[in-house]
């Protein structure tokens, strides 16, 4: 079972699910219901059904742990290069502009280390390694911080008191008076 945000199962959490799906394997032999088992294992009947026909093409051994859905392909050696690469900039790689984007940073890996990633895989990847998704903030580059500061000290508050009075309201559009 995979889950959103390139998590996954931690490998105690494997081991225990096999575990499960082992001691419903025993209680196959001796015949059990599926809705017994589940019950006694807190897992759902459908869960145990799955399990039960696997068992019965392939026996005890289809039961055991196919390891994790996929390895990184990146070791933690390559990911740190890659973060040097990406803390030369853009600029450096030869792109206008100081931005990084999904799709610079997929060519930079094919560029360094020989490897295809999807947007998406390059977008798991640098999550999973602690990379947030950002888009920085636009400011024009004459901004007068100041300015802005006194402007909302003393004109949004003049601004904010010309609203009108709030007054009771009709329910009717054509009898202003009725209530």
């Amino acid at each position: 079972m995979r889950y959103p945000q390139g998590g996954g199962l931690t490998a105690e959490r494997q081991q225990f699910r096999e575990g499960l799906r082992l001691q419903a394997a025993e209680r196959f032999a001796g015949g059990e219901a599926s809705s017994v088992i589940a019950k006694d294992l807190r897992v759902r009947v459908r869960s145990v059904q799955r399990w039960r026909q696997a068992w019965e093409e392939d026996g005890p051994r289809a039961l055991r742990s196919q390891g994790p859905a996929s390895l990184p392909r990146l070791s933690e050696k390559q990911f740190a290069q890659l973060e040097a690469e990406l803390a030369r900039g853009p600029a450096a790689h030869g792109w206008q502009g100081q931005r990084w984007t999904l799709s610079r940073v997929k060519t930079v890996i094919g560029r360094r280390f020989h490897l295809t990633y999807t947007i998406q895989g390059v977008r798991k990847l640098l999550v999973r390694n602690g990379w947030s998704c950002q888009i920085p903030a636009r400011r024009a580059l004459e901004r007068d911080d100041e300015a802005v500061a006194g402007w909302v000290k003393e004109t949004w508050p003049r601004a904010e008191d010309s609203r009108r009075p709030m007054e009771p309201g009709s329910s009717s559009r054509t009898k202003p008076a009725s209530p």
